[in-house]
């Protein structure tokens, strides 16, 4: 099953001496053939796999002509960002191919780079001689091109920055309309990242070959929007998955697949930091239902496949569906945190005590509804129709890999109407090393309804609730929860007394 995602990713061959061996007999080397270019137009078919980390798997057929013997095969439009070491050909025809060598060769060409590759060499100036006038034409070396700025079409900076000989004189710079006219291009430039690669093949003609590397710059990251029901006992849950290409190519009629997990990458000595999206998208809440995507198990990942194939266009996002859910039963908790800080002596508070926020939660099990399939990490964007019938946003949190059956619990912001004022009322210092205080939780209620509010402490130390008016539980070492009802338009007191054993 899916015998192409996971291979080594060496240059291999079919049937003959493994690639990256050169042929016994090596020593009589023929003269090196012409290039022979393979383009875009060469392509048969293309597999996308993208992986959450900035990562993607590309697998190409082409259609290349071979000779019997030596080839020196130049294939263009693969990736800016290819990881040249991971490179895999093969041939699909039957063909035994064997590596002699391989480069890539992302030295673009710009008129800066053209210049910099004619230092030392001969160029023609033209020069054209007032409006309208006759055209000059003299010979010059490029003595230096020592532009101090990036840049790749400012001819200003080009007229500037070099430095020419002529048969009578040196001078700087170019004056007025003057261009500078080429003989050739360098064979070390190229208009597209291009991947050589120097090979013998058995066979002569058209052969259908494999290609297949690793690249940065393809990502994807899946996006929700839940709407709650009127009554916030359901909720709507659509998925989006979006895809960024900044890998320097254009994928055209893919088979697009999609990796959700996250896949162990060794990174050089130096570091590879990861890079940030700065592309951002939105999507309407009455989306249309999703075109079905196939899921399956893969190791200890998911794949997605898209059922249709799609093209992928360098620099852009898209958006393909995921999956919908419909009436998926959750629950709203109220939940005011605290801070293990407020429990040290230098942290006194003020005499009216001070104002905390009560913070909402909207949570459900991954397994009702129409759920119970794992969701891939990303953001859920949770909205609720007002009395008009238009979707209000009302809050987001990020959720991690989840797999079926799983708790997912959305923080969605601060109440408006449930209030919090943390006093310590007491301090006692039994000894060096043990205190004892008093601690007063005044919860308000502005809403016509009455509401349960969970209260999380973090207690340092090795502590004990001596006195509480409601029960505790001892939910972690370092911390203590209540459960706390108060009264529609009313107040509740927590108090409880804890001593500290620091």
């Amino acid at each position: 099953m899916l015998d192409h995602l996971f291979f080594p990713l060496r240059f291999r061959s079919l049937l003959c001496s493994p690639l990256g061996m050169v042929a016994d007999g090596a020593a009589a080397q023929p003269a090196v053939p012409a290039e022979n270019v393979s383009r875009a137009e060469d392509l048969q078919a293309v597999a996308v796999t993208i992986y959450n980390q900035d990562l993607a798997l590309i697998r190409e057929e082409r259609d290349v002509k071979l000779t019997a013997g030596r080839n020196v095969l130049a294939l263009r439009d693969v990736s800016g960002q290819i990881k040249p070491e991971t490179a895999s050909l093969r041939s699909l025809s039957g063909a035994c191919l064997t590596l002699r060598e391989q480069n890539f060769d992302f030295d673009l060409l710009t008129p800066r780079k053209l210049l910099d590759k004619y230092v030392g060499k001969a160029v023609t100036v033209v020069r054209a001689r007032g409006s309208g006038g006759r055209e000059t034409r003299e010979q010059a070396m490029v003595l230096a091109n020592n532009a101090s700025i990036a840049w790749d079409e400012d001819a200003a900076a080009l007229s500037k920055n070099i430095v020419l000989q002529y048969a009578d004189r040196i001078e700087t710079g170019l004056p007025g309309q003057a261009r500078i006219v080429y003989d050739s291009v360098p064979a070390t430039l190229r208009d597209r990242p291009t991947l050589v690669v120097d090979l013998d093949s058995d066979k002569d003609g058209v052969q259908r070959v494999e290609l297949s590397y690793l690249a940065s710059g393809l990502s994807w990251k899946a996006a929700y929007v839940a709407t709650l029901a009127d009554d916030e006992q359901t909720l709507e849950l659509a998925g989006w998955v979006t895809l960024t290409n900044e890998s320097g190519a254009t994928y055209e009629n893919a088979r697009l697949q999609l990796a959700a997990g996250d896949v162990n990458r060794v990174h050089d000595e130096f570091g590879e930091g990861a890079k940030a999206s700065r592309l951002r998208f939105s999507i309407a809440l009455d989306a249309p239902a999703p075109e079905p995507i196939k899921r399956e198990e893969f190791f200890e990942y998911y794949l997605y496949t898209l059922q249709r194939h799609t093209t992928l266009r360098d620099q852009q996002t898209k958006q393909v569906a995921l999956l919908t859910a419909a009436r998926v039963p959750i629950q709203k908790e109220y939940r005011m945190e605290g801070l293990k800080d407020w429990y040290y002596e230098k942290n006194e508070t003020p005499e009216r005590g001070d104002k905390r926020g009560v913070e909402v939660f909207v949570e459900f099990q991954n397994k009702d509804g129409d759920l119970g399939q794992p969701l891939p990490k990303g953001v859920v964007r949770v909205y609720k129709k007002n009395k008009e019938g238009r979707p209000l946003f009302i809050g987001e949190d990020r959720i991690g890999h989840t797999s079926k059956n799983e708790q997912v619990s959305l923080k969605l912001g601060k109440t408006f109407d449930i209030t919090c004022n943390w006093k310590r009322t007491d301090f006692l210092r039994i000894s060096e090393h043990v205190t004892e205080m008093e601690i007063v939780i005044e919860l308000s209620n502005a809403k016509d309804t009455p509401v349960t509010v969970r209260v999380v402490e973090p207690i340092p130390g090795d502590w004990k609730i001596l006195q509480e008016i409601y029960q505790h539980t001892k939910t972690r070492a370092h911390l203590a929860m209540w459960d706390v009802a108060v009264p529609a338009d009313g107040k509740t007191a927590l108090v409880y007394r804890v001593r500290i054993n620091w």
